[in-house]
């Protein structure tokens, strides 16, 4: 990926594949050709197993990161799940070449962490990979804080950075944090692709939203994502909210 154009559009290749058969068989894919991709933020929305996790990880694929997460140089594996969908998009890039980039997977970032830890064991002359996360062992910090780790040592600037639910270990307040690390690197030429269920991290405001549903890819505005919606019709009235979900 390290030194690869920054990414333009994505187009699915549809030829010779079966349309009943996962991944392909997802609306998001049968009724979408091709999407734009920002220069700094592009959010991927919708319900669970709308396909959203699974495009991010055929593109993090596809531009040469491990399946389970981490930097273009780490390969490993503990279980292969990944979708054959990677073989079935092609990337346009544009002339600006990233230097760093990273694919997190909230789900297997502890499999990162303890590939850095075996990699540091290793005879080497190089310094330890764990100096580039601040130092302090992955495993060692909680789980929100070995992200927030990443996010503000690992992550240098001028890369690609592709996250499948960074919030998962965040509170609100670092998600907030969040927002600004993203605005101080994408001031560095950074380019991020996130899918998230976090009204927070998708506020924003230079950023392609893409809501996924059984319609396809549908480009829209924050307040028009049913994300949005559902978070602020319940913070404007809980009691109302919740007696009518447990109907009471």
């Amino acid at each position: 990926m390290t030194g690869k154009g920054e990414l333009k559009e994505i187009y699915f290749n549809k030829k010779d594949v079966d349309l009943n058969a996962y991944p392909f068989n997802l609306p998001v894919l049968i009724n979408t050709d091709r999407i734009s991709i920002n220069p700094q933020v592009t959010y991927f929305v919708g319900e669970n197993g709308s396909g959203k996790s699974t495009l991010l990880e055929a593109i993090a694929v596809a531009c040469g990161f491990n399946p389970e997460g981490g930097s273009a140089n780490f390969n490993f594996g503990t279980r292969e799940s990944h979708s054959p969908l990677y073989r079935h998009i092609t990337l346009s890039r544009g002339t600006h070449r990233h230097t760093d980039g990273f694919f997190l997977r909230s789900e297997s970032f502890f499999n990162v962490a303890t590939k850095i830890e075996e990699l540091d064991k290793e005879p080497s002359s190089a310094p330890p990979i764990i100096n580039s996360y601040g130092g302090v062992s992955l495993h060692q910090q909680s789980h929100g804080e070995s992200f927030w780790a990443l996010f503000y040592h690992r992550f240098g600037g001028n890369g690609l950075y592709i996250l499948d639910e960074p919030e998962a270990a965040l509170s609100p307040a670092k998600q907030m944090s969040m927002l600004l690390r993203m605005h101080e690197l994408t001031g560095g030429r950074s380019q991020f692709i996130i899918a998230t269920h976090s009204p927070i991290i998708l506020a924003y405001p230079f950023a392609t939203i893409y809501e996924f549903s059984e319609r396809g890819i549908t480009r829209r505005s924050y307040e028009q994502t049913e994300l949005y919606q559902s978070y602020h019709n319940f913070i404007r009235n809980p009691q109302q909210m919740v007696k009518k979900l447990l109907n009471l």
